[in-house]
């Protein structure tokens, strides 16, 4: 996608943006802003979000929406890491400069728990540097990093190969404005005593940059490290401010050079063909971190009339009962014929439900693997261990319950401000109820008991396993709660559940699946449990990790879509 001004002259200095042109500190980055992020509210800035209204773009509008409720990065930008902080505050801010000062100091104290790793942004970036050095070119960084950072930065990048390599530096607290502000270019060129014309480039990786670029009056050189689409990077543009060439590589920078020293060799002391290194592949796009289809900030839901939880595991914590009674009633499966109505081991979903069957074969015990992590329900344990063998699992319900009578009776909330969502749920006028596999007897006992008051007046409905002839997975439970709120079963109607179960029930009942993530269950498990596949097709809607987050998502269907 190279392109450039014909008009574009020979460079006497290469002046480069550090992050994400230069070099690679992405994670170190994206830690900070996640950490300072939820500060925003003590540091008085959530009020001076910019107006969605005023945003530059969709994009920077969709961002400032899920900042403001969510407190965290927009999971594309997550995703993609193809953004800048400056990028970021430049968007959420706008010309606000004393916000954006007040972003960067509270940035630069978390960046110092997380920098230090750092690499070239592509191979072969010192050779290069070291080429067009060869060539009479003067070299330097502008940046809206502090020194503290750029010059440990420096000292570590290549084993500490490029701390000589530039013959000017000037960071965000040598001068007294952040880019876009055209301060740290003009810095530089007066470090370099060389004027302010079009032969000084500026290169970089952002819009801030070449903004940068065009208010200091230099040639601004956009470096497409990203990949990003060359429409895209069109949209950010003005025909006034679009920058004087587009490159994607440090080669394509070395063949814009090789062109203009054919048109004017005197600006050169060497030519690129001398100077030039072997060649060196592009940089690479990192692979994306974040399913953002699942995502609250992408997917499109109907605002909710009728929110309906599972119990165990995603309103309330009872995991230990709940493994002791498994774990005495599995010996008894021989005994009740059970062990041979398990699936075979092959037939399974995943390696590890393959793992967990002929475990409890040979073992007549939980997997330890699984109590260890104490994230898997008792019903998704049946539905490992048998499938569609629905006899098999109604008696295993039965033996659980006769031995769940021993150990249940502690319950805790999930979380601590479950009842507030709860309440706050009721005070939008959403109906509330609860759908669980557990039996009545159970579930009126922890529903009474649960923070030593009890949540009996919080729900407009409950339905538990013993009210129906078939359990969850199937759809009766969900279905029968709607009948008896008199509303029908449509999306606008929400199943909040932590389990493949509680998502197999809310699709089959045609409601709007939430899948509660308290277990924080990673990207590659979430698609192994969820594969989408002609066996295994139903996926959640949603994915939310925590209720702060399933609460924001209620509050954007409040406000409409994004």
């Amino acid at each position: 996608m190279a392109r450039f001004s014909d008009c574009l002259p020979p460079p006497s200095v290469l002046i480069f943006d550090w992050h994400g042109t230069l070099v690679d500190t992405h994670d170190a980055m994206f830690s900070a802003m996640e950490e300072m992020l939820p500060q925003l509210e003590d540091l008085g800035l959530v009020e001076r979000l910019l107006p969605e209204d005023r945003c530059r773009t969709q994009d920077d509008a969709r961002l400032v929406r899920y900042i403001r409720i969510f407190r965290r990065l927009h999971p594309r930008i997550l995703a993609e890491r193809r953004v800048s902080r400056t990028d970021i505050f430049n968007a959420i801010f706008g010309d606000d400069r004393d916000a954006k000062l007040v972003a960067h100091k509270a940035y630069n104290e978390c960046y110092r728990k997380y920098f230090g790793q750092v690499k070239p942004f592509q191979p072969g970036a010192y050779e290069y540097l070291s080429a067009m050095k060869r060539m009479g070119i003067k070299l330097a960084v502008s940046t809206n990093r502090n020194r503290e950072f750029l010059d440990k930065e420096l000292l570590t990048v290549d084993e500490g190969r490029w701390a000589n390599l530039f013959d000017a530096t000037v960071c965000a607290d040598d001068v007294t404005e952040y880019k876009p502000d055209p301060q740290v270019i003009l810095k530089t060129l007066e470090k370099l005593d060389l004027p302010l014309d079009d032969r000084a480039w500026y290169v970089g990786d952002s819009y801030v940059d070449m903004l940068t670029a065009n208010k200091a009056g230099v040639s601004g050189v956009f470096y497409n490290g990203a990949n990003w689409e060359s429409g895209r990077i069109d949209s950010w543009f003005s025909h006034r401010d679009a920058p004087a060439a587009i490159l994607d590589s440090f080669e394509d920078l070395m063949d814009l050079l090789a062109l203009l020293e054919r048109r004017q060799p005197e600006c050169f002391d060497m030519t690129p063909a001398e100077a030039r290194p072997r060649p060196f592949p592009p940089p690479e796009r990192p692979e994306p971190r974040i399913e953002a289809d699942w995502h609250p900030a992408v997917v499109k839901l109907i605002r909710p009339a009728v929110v309906l939880f599972d119990w165990h595991a995603t309103l309330v914590d009872t995991l230990d009962a709940m493994y002791h009674a498994v774990d005495d009633m599995l010996p008894e499966f021989s005994e009740l014929g059970l062990t041979d109505r398990m699936m075979a081991p092959e037939d399974s979903k995943t390696p590890e439900d393959a793992r967990l069957v002929a475990y409890v074969r040979e073992f007549a015990r939980l997997h330890p693997k699984v109590r260890a992590d104490r994230k898997i329900s008792r019903t998704d344990i049946f539905e490992v261990l048998f499938g569609e063998d629905q006899e098999a699992k109604q008696m295993a319900h039965k033996v659980f319950n006769r031995h769940y009578r021993e150990h249940y009776g502690t319950v805790k909330a999930f979380e601590p401000r479950v009842r507030d969502v709860l309440e706050g749920l009721r005070k939008l006028d959403i109906q509330v109820g609860v759908i669980t596999n557990r039996d009545r007897e159970f579930f009126e006992n922890e529903l009474a008991a649960v923070e030593d008051t009890g949540w009996t007046e919080l729900f407009d409905v409950d339905v538990c396993g013993d009210d129906t002839p078939l359990r969850k997975p199937h759809p009766d439970q969900l279905l029968l709660a709607i009948q008896k709120l008199d509303y029908p079963p449509d999306p606008s109607v929400w199943y909040v559940g932590d389990s493949t179960t509680d998502v197999i029930s809310a699709k089959r009942a045609g409601l709007t699946s939430v899948f509660f993530n308290g277990a924080q269950w990673d990207l590659p498990w979430l698609n192994k449990i969820f594969p989408g596949t002609h066996k295994h097709p139903h996926k959640p809607d949603v994915v939310v990790n925590d209720f702060s987050e399933f609460w924001a998502l209620v509050l954007a269907c409040e406000e409409g879509p994004p």
